[in-house]
């Protein structure tokens, strides 16, 4: 569902002062009984109707451990990401460091072993089966 927006806000709380009733202010803006009832609470309590300000969670990263990943990533570029979190144990998941590091406009090779492509086993399926009929 759509976040009402504020020009919306702004006219559910004029009608409400006016004490227009709740169903037609429902039809009129489209929108549920709680929302008139919330919007209507919220400028009654703060005297604002706008929204609350969304920032986000809080980073498990500091700043400090930043700047340490950028100087053991430039020391070592060939380190894994799983490496890293143990060397300078950090409280974040190997997905999570990954996001991190792509924000930062970082890169880094996720696993020890690389994985094979779709060609490459398929070819090395074709060999086996060469050899198969070979032998026969």
């Amino acid at each position: 569902m759509q976040p009402v927006s504020n020009d919306k806000r702004e006219d559910i709380i004029a009608a409400k002062q006016r004490q227009e009733p709740v169903k037609s202010i429902k039809r009129w803006f489209n929108v549920s009984d709680s929302t008139i009832s919330r919007i209507w609470n919220k400028y009654l309590k703060t005297g604002s109707f706008l929204p609350i300000q969304y920032t986000g969670r809080k980073s498990d990263i500091t700043p400090e451990q930043d700047e340490q990943i950028r100087l053991k990533i430039q020391e070592n570029c060939d380190v894994t990401i799983e490496k890293l979190i143990l060397e300078l144990q950090l409280n974040i998941t190997v997905s999570g460091l990954s996001r991190r590091l792509d924000k930062m406009g970082l890169s880094l090779k996720k696993r020890l072993c690389t994985r094979t492509t779709k060609n490459e086993k398929m070819s090395s399926k074709n060999v086996k089966f060469g050899e198969k009929n070979k032998k026969k």
